[in-house]
């Protein structure tokens, strides 16, 4: 038996130690407390009372986008100098892969919320099935129905009746964001929400054609348009959430049906926004910097996985929370 040995290897850049793991850690930790605060705030905290939410949450974003900004720029800039050898991009694509795939167990965990609170725990909680035959003694005249309009508590009477559980009061929404609500068919911001986001995942893939025929014109084109689409769908969600609270009642506060809406839809909002930011930052890399080839696009490539995986948690948000 003969083994056969090569003396020629691939040149593997290793980076000097950093601390920008750590400080991404750090930011994003204070980010995450400062969203819970205030959360905790709006359901169980003094509306006349100061806290340092807010100014906890706007520090701890703006230390992670820092990091991050300084992060990347120090990676554009090896590989504009070709330390990057052909291994070291494989990583970077694993990276990626398992960077979404976190996001898909993320939204996992909430979409199991949702589905345990509609076909579970909402049912026990009218007596239904095997797991609530007895709740009839907390919640007694409470029927369920999804989008819940009434909330146990309500149900009985109030907070002063609950036997249990007496931890904030709610109240339930006047009408629900469910396309049997809407006034009209063409007032119905999801349906436009749907379409905007649809129509950005077919932009930024005629970008990315663009780019692999080497046609850079086009390329900025369609993925400025992409980035406009983005825009524009964040400002139709926020205008959406204005309509909740202002004309629906539907509140943090209104029960289990508000907290999984806002929940839901809010992160994905943020996740929206902040793949709408990479790709905004791919545009700028190549408008005013001239990067990006036919066989180094790595940014960009890896931002436009990341804008098709929001695509796809929208449809199944559409479906679940707006449709069924």
């Amino acid at each position: 038996m003969t083994s056969q040995t090569s003396t020629e290897y691939e040149t593997y850049y290793v980076p000097d130690k950093s601390k920008l793991a750590v400080c991404a850690t750090i930011g994003l930790m204070l980010s995450i407390f400062g969203a819970a605060s205030i959360m905790n705030d709006m359901t169980f905290g003094d509306p006349e009372a100061a806290t340092s939410s807010w100014s906890i949450f706007w520090i701890g974003l703006f230390f992670f986008a820092a990091t991050l900004f300084n992060w990347f720029r120090i990676a554009i800039k090896e590989n504009i100098e070709g330390l990057n050898s052909a291994q070291l991009k494989k990583s970077y694509v694993l990276g990626m892969f398992w960077f979404i795939f976190s996001e898909v167990m993320f939204f996992f965990a909430f979409f199991g919320a949702l589905f345990y609170v509609r076909n579970l725990a909402g049912p026990w909680l009218a007596s239904e099935g095997e797991g609530g035959r007895m709740n009839y003694l907390l919640w007694e005249g409470f029927e369920y129905t999804w989008p819940m309009l009434q909330t146990p508590q309500e149900a009985i009477g109030g907070v002063a009746n609950q036997i249990t559980a007496n931890n904030g009061t709610y109240q339930s929404a006047e009408t629900t964001m469910a396309f049997g609500d809407a006034a009209a068919w063409y007032k119905w911001l999801p349906l436009w929400n749907t379409i905007i986001l649809l129509s950005s995942s077919f932009t930024v893939h005629i970008a990315h054609m663009g780019l692999l025929d080497g046609n850079k014109k086009k390329f900025n084109l369609w993925l400025g348009l992409t980035v406009l689409l983005g825009i524009i769908f964040v400002f139709v969600q926020a205008y959406e959430y204005y309509e909740a609270y202002a004309h629906f009642g539907l509140t943090l506060n209104s029960g289990i049906y508000g907290s999984t809406f806002f929940m839901l839809t809010g992160f994905h909002g943020f996740h929206v926004l902040m793949g709408m930011t990479m790709l905004l930052i791919q545009w700028l890399r190549s408008v005013r910097g001239g990067h990006f080839t036919a066989d180094d696009h790595f940014g960009f490539e890896a931002s436009s996985w990341y804008w098709h995986f929001v695509d796809v948690v929208w449809v199944f948000l559409f479906l679940f929370v707006y449709i069924l």
